[in-house]
């Protein structure tokens, strides 16, 4: 017997696998062209935010030049980035990540306590660009994919994943007025976040941006992939407080719509302004602005806009549940907001003295200013702990206070003599009247 023959069932097993292979190959469909294993949904998402992220090119008055990155969030061009990326800004250039040459961009406004800036890009007329789509305010699961976008060390058009590692740690409500927002109200991330970044989308798998990026842990200090990023809350917070109230393309409007209602309703009415005086209210709900709905707050803005201080300003609202007509005028800034209201409210006038600085004119005798033993000639450098290019800036400041409320100044002082002088802050604290 011959014991290398082959048992004829093992034959036949080994021959039946054989042929039901071959017949499953020959049986296997032709692979779809368009199908790719590889486009999963991190990829989608980044391919349809990605032509919304730009970087961006600053260049201090000082000539110093510095970078990040910001997102498009209106095809009309506006860009949202952080207020310490555009900080003390003379010049500044958007790039997108293609072919097109940079687009110069002038700053609408900013809010440096929530460290967030809008951007307008000087483009063509009718030029469109792809924005960015919000996620819904507090849309956020604790470990979900993220995917940041930017502009890290200038390298343009960088993408990093990882997950939310913490929601903010408080409240926007337990935040008191006017104070710096900080790790607590923060999104954390242990996607890559460098220098460069901040400004860049953190968007989920949706491709919705979920936050913006603002800081890192540095390594230096034992951190490892610890990010972080503005909550979509806050970001729609801040631009409902940039782009209604107080800039509107140099003209005032005088009520803050809140961010993130749908329907749009308004939040705050500023004592004397084109709004209270045509009788808009809290909680009105805006129905129409000049014949159309409003769909966003950018988009009610727009309309304003094209107002401007020569057109009346038709707004329907609905109060209580029933809708009324309103009719307004915005007023110039520079008409409201300058030194005479300044002198009304402190008892002092102000001029511009270049770089951010301003100098006291006449001080009223027995006046607020008098009282804290300021003079004509001294310099002003800040107000209420900031930097303000201009007087109507300075007297949008004053205006916020109520009577008896103070005005801190940062009055700059020589101190020491020769060789061993130098310039400080002195703060000074003047009761607005």
């Amino acid at each position: 017997m011959n014991r290398h023959r082959r048992p004829i069932s093992v034959f036949f097993t080994v021959l039946e696998i054989s042929l039901c292979l071959a017949a499953a190959t020959a049986a296997e469909p032709a692979a779809d062209p368009e199908f790719d294993i590889r486009r999963d949904a991190t990829v989608e998402a980044i391919e349809k935010v990605l032509p919304g992220v730009v970087n961006i090119a600053v260049q201090g008055y000082n000539g110093e030049e510095s970078g990040g990155s910001g997102v498009v969030v209106d095809e009309e061009g506006y860009v949202l980035t952080n207020a310490h990326v555009i900080r003390n800004a003379r010049q500044i250039w958007v790039k997108f990540n293609d072919d097109s040459a940079p687009y110069p961009a002038e700053k609408l406004e900013l809010t440096r306590a929530k460290d967030i800036a809008l951007l307008r890009l000087r483009a063509p007329v009718g030029k469109r660009f792809r924005a960015v789509k919000f996620a819904k305010d507090d849309d956020l699961l604790l470990g979900e994919t993220v995917i940041g976008l930017g502009n890290p060390f200038g390298l343009g058009g960088s993408v990093s994943r990882g997950i939310i590692s913490s929601k903010s740690r408080r409240r926007p409500e337990e935040v008191p007025a006017g104070e710096y927002l900080d790790i607590a109200d923060w999104l954390q991330t242990d996607a890559s976040i460098n220098p460069g970044n901040s400004g860049g989308p953190l968007i989920n798998l949706r491709g919705e941006m979920v936050g913006l990026s603002v800081a890192v842990l540095r390594p230096d200090i034992g951190a490892q992939g610890i990010g972080f990023a503005i909550p979509i809350k806050l970001v729609s917070s801040a631009l409902a407080e940039i782009l209604t109230g107080e800039s509107l393309q140099g003209n005032w409007f005088g009520a803050r719509l809140k961010a993130a209602t749908r329907p749009l309703s308004v939040q705050v009415v500023q004592p004397g302004s084109p709004a209270e005086k045509a009788g808009l209210r809290v909680d009105d709900v805006i129905v129409q602005v000049n014949g159309v709905r409003p769909e966003s707050v950018i988009d009610f803005n727009r309309i304003l806009q094209a107002s401007g201080d020569r057109d009346d300003v038709r707004i329907v609202v609905s109060r209580t549940g029933q809708e009324r007509t309103l009719t307004l005028r915005m007023l110039k800034e520079v008409d409201f907001f300058n030194s005479e209201l300044i002198r009304r409210r402190l008892g002092m006038t102000v001029k511009p003295n270049g770089n951010a600085t301003f100098v006291i004119g006449s001080i009223e005798r027995d006046g607020p200013a008098a009282r804290q033993e300021l003079e004509a000639g001294l310099t002003i450098a800040t107000v209420d702990d900031f930097q303000v290019n201009t007087v109507v800036d300075f007297a949008r400041i004053v205006h916020r206070k109520a009577k008896g409320e103070t005005v801190k100044l940062g009055i700059l002082a020589r101190e020491g003599r020769g060789f061993f002088s130098r310039y400080v802050v002195a703060p000074v604290s003047v009761k607005a009247r």
